[in-house]
């Protein structure tokens, strides 16, 4: 009966967690206000959306809605389209129509959509950086504080703690790289597992409707914990301690291209994810956590493991890094030695 009771306890409080990160992933009127302060902010946001929602699915829009049907009209599939008062003796004829329609719509897709999709992915990788710089600087923060821990008799103990700091100099810019190098690896690896889940039978798509609630509200903090220098660990610790807020930030955004197909959920994410970004960017995620954990009494929501199968595969991967680096350096090492020799018995030749 008490593990049902705590059970029931840490339902509600996921439940209630959760729904305060839908809740605040939907206040998009603060990029509006953002938008209003910066007028930098404002046109990055207005070209990301004219790329993405206006061009490029207008194109897709083009295409299915202008495009095909016209096609289909002056290159008819059905008999009763040629002539409908005589037998269908137009079989090779319709086959070749066929043929043609497809063939003009894959050139559409191979020489318009196709580079329009691939210019947008990276100008709008360009921008969304821009965008959160840009968002950060008209809320006039300089810092973030996620120090706190999950569990309250931990809170005074950790709050005296020195904040963690990058070295300096040198030191620190090599820090901040491995870190991005990480963070890159550990995201791309978390992706990979977000679409091999997808494919389990039965619960796969409830996964990966989950799994990918937390990547993109990982994607929309990530620009506000860079530019608060917040380090990786605490990020990672803070993301996968309050795991239900979390998916509830980042499920708006899921919902808006789960059920439609791959290049219309990349610009429909296109022109949508800047407002996350600078929702995400106001928010106080931090605050807004803390005052729901003052509720609780003494049961609290244990730490997920989130990345632990991406922060394994990227380990990993980072340990053969050093030995793929030294054969490289060997490699040019003695694509050195073997050119001087070269010159030298070239130089020798010569002289002789």
């Amino acid at each position: 009966m008490g593990r049902i009771l705590v059970f029931t306890a840490k339902l509600k409080q996921a439940s209630l967690l959760w729904l305060e990160g839908f809740l605040e992933a939907c206040c998009l009127h603060r990029a509006f206000i953002l938008c209003r302060r910066s007028k930098k902010l404002l046109i990055r946001t207005g070209q990301c959306f004219l790329l993405n929602g206006f061009i490029f699915l207008g194109s897709l829009f083009m295409l299915n809605s202008v495009l095909i049907p016209a096609l289909q009209w002056i290159l008819p599939d059905k008999c009763s389209e040629i002539s409908s008062h005589e037998p269908c003796l137009h079989g090779g004829i319709l086959k070749y129509y066929s043929f043609l329609r497809r063939g003009l719509v894959q050139l559409f897709y191979i020489f318009w959509v196709c580079p329009v999709y691939l210019f947008s992915i990276i100008l709008s990788t360009l921008w969304y950086n821009d965008i959160a710089k840009h968002g950060f600087a008209a809320m006039g923060n300089n810092g973030l504080n996620l120090s706190k821990p999950s569990r309250s008799d931990e809170i005074e103990a950790e709050t005296k703690k020195a904040p963690m700091e990058k070295p300096p100099g040198l030191e620190g810019i090599f820090v901040g790289i491995g870190e991005q190098v990480y963070s890159l690896m550990l995201l791309t690896f978390f992706l990979l597992q977000v679409h091999a889940v997808g494919i389990v039978p039965f619960v796969g798509k409830a996964l990966s409707f989950v799994m990918m609630s937390w990547m993109y509200a990982y994607y929309c903090f990530e620009y506000k914990w860079n530019f608060s220098e917040v380090p990786l660990d605490r990020r990672l610790d803070f993301f996968e301690t309050n795991w239900a807020f979390f998916a509830g930030f980042g499920s708006p955004s899921v919902l808006a291209i789960f059920f439609v197909s791959t290049f219309v959920s990349y610009g429909v994410m296109g022109a949508l994810y800047p407002l996350f970004v600078l929702t995400a960017t106001s928010s106080s995620a931090d605050h807004l956590i803390f005052s729901e954990r003052k509720k609780w009494k003494g049961i609290g929501l244990r730490r997920l493991p989130i990345f632990c199968a991406a922060d394994t595969l990227s380990l990993r991967s980072l340990s053969i890094l050093p030995w793929i680096l030294d054969m490289i350096t060997r490699i040019i090492s003695r694509a050195k030695t073997w050119l001087a020799s070269l010159r030298n018995k070239l130089q020798a030749k010569r002289n002789t």
